[in-house]
């Protein structure tokens, strides 16, 4: 077991818990000073999407401060409508019988019936219903801690102090669209944590990401992650969410980590091809690590001015993504003919792979006709897919579908292709950022 894994709570004499030696419910109290909350009126907390990390993110608040009812609340919102299959409802039964606690707790919530029948193919469940006894449908494996769920957007969003953006890229700005709708009387606006990559960044917006696989952070695993955005909340924020076993720092640099944290998932489906390609050849994939962080470095230098280097956890971020998660399996699992592109980008007890559309996405950027650099080779003006040779390959795999997993090999194996170095010192010339990037729609 690592270190994270050993519970380190302790009941104090009034009945507080205590962390490692910090009372959380004077964390709370501190916190809710700084959002100005009075006495009688708790601080809310709302997790938009109920993908693996945004349900995990709602357990580990929940554990922490739910036992604090007057002074603070939190809630999950979801789709209502998604059935759970018949597979994942037997899956399901087999992990809530194998978990003496989950089963008792089934059993007194009167909740154990319905999954019965749902095993004999006599009930239907649902994503949402599920959720609310604790088990996130692309997660199943890991229970949670019963979440209060709410399936009505205006509901759960309103009086939000708080709101966590667990959804995919690809929806969030058609939600938070829609949230503006219901912020409009509202003094205040809330501050918003996303958990992915949400759009342009303003003050009240952070970001919150690191090296971290949601069910191994769930079962306390050592882990940490950064926060970034405006000193204003960050900080409070880092404090507020640190964990014995879940570590927040805080950081300035807000572009460079939700860029980084599109790149990671476009690059994992690239990594996970390569593995099952060579057979998980160590030489492979290390090779592919080198020239695609140097493609990640080069793409972040385009987006930010003094992007954050690719170090520390920045580094550890994209190495476990690449080693492991959801886009990785879809890379594997594509090359190993176990799944096709047909299937889309949605996976059953996975969710959606995130990694597709920001291949795409990436791919357009970056291939704009009003953008250009210094081909270093052939020294005539290119765009810069042009001199993102990983990226072009996945862009012709995944989203034009030219070509098949393969390619990717040859993607790397191409003679002509430039030392990754050569691609960075490109990068960090003065000339090279484009600030008109990021305000595209």
């Amino acid at each position: 077991k690592m270190v994270g894994s050993i519970e380190a709570k302790s009941l104090l004499s009034n009945g507080s818990v205590q962390q490692n030696g910090l009372n959380l419910e004077e964390k709370l109290d501190e916190f809710r000073r700084l959002l100005g909350k009075s006495d009688k009126d708790p601080l809310r907390i709302v997790s938009v999407g109920a993908g693996a990390w945004g349900s995990v993110f709602a357990a580990l608040l929940q554990e922490s401060y739910g036992g604090f009812r007057e002074k603070f609340q939190i809630r999950i919102w979801r789709r209502p409508g998604r059935a759970v299959s018949r597979s994942t409802a037997e899956h399901l039964f087999e992990v809530i019988n194998s978990r003496e606690d989950v089963l008792r707790r089934l059993i007194r919530r009167c909740a154990y019936l319905k999954y019965v029948e749902a095993r004999l193919g006599d009930r239907t469940l649902y994503a949402d219903e599920i959720l609310k006894d604790g088990f996130c449908l692309n997660m199943v494996d890991t229970p949670l801690c019963p979440l209060k769920v709410v399936t009505n957007l205006q509901e759960a969003v309103w009086d939000a102090d708080i709101v966590v953006n667990g959804l995919p890229s690809t929806e969030t700005r058609q939600v938070f669209e829609e949230i503006s709708k219901y912020w409009k009387e509202r003094i205040t606006v809330p501050i918003i944590i996303s958990l992915s990559k949400a759009g342009v960044p303003i003050e009240n917006v952070l970001y919150l990401g690191g090296p971290n696989i949601a069910a191994e952070i769930y079962n306390k695993e050592y882990a940490n992650a950064r926060i970034c955005g405006a000193e204003k909340w960050r900080k409070p924020l880092a404090k507020f969410l640190r964990q014995p076993h879940f570590i927040v720092w805080d950081n300035s640099d807000l572009v460079t980590h939700e860029v980084m944290g599109g790149l990671k998932n476009v690059y994992a489906i690239g990594a996970g091809m390569v593995a099952a390609l060579t057979n998980e050849s160590a030489t492979s994939k290390s090779v592919y690590f080198a020239h695609c962080t140097s493609e990640m470095i080069f793409i972040t230098h385009l987006l930010a001015e003094e992007p954050e280097k690719l170090a520390g956890p920045l580094l550890a971020d994209t190495y476990v993504t690449l080693l492991k998660g959801r886009n990785a399996w879809y890379g594997q699992m594509l090359a190993k003919g176990e799944i096709n592109r047909d299937m889309g980008d949605s996976i059953s007890g996975k969710g959606m792979i995130q990694g597709v559309s920001a291949v795409g996405a990436f791919y357009q950027l970056l291939s704009q006709s009003s953008l250009s650099i210094l081909h270093s080779e052939e020294k005539k003006p290119v765009a810069p897919v042009e001199s993102c040779p990983i990226l072009k390959t996945l862009y012709k795999i995944l989203i034009t579908r030219e070509q098949s997993t393969q390619a990717i090999l040859q993607a790397l194996r191409d003679e002509t292709l430039n030392d990754p170095r050569d691609r960075i010192e490109i990068a960090q010339s003065h000339a090279f950022y484009r600030p008109s990037l990021l305000d595209q729609p």
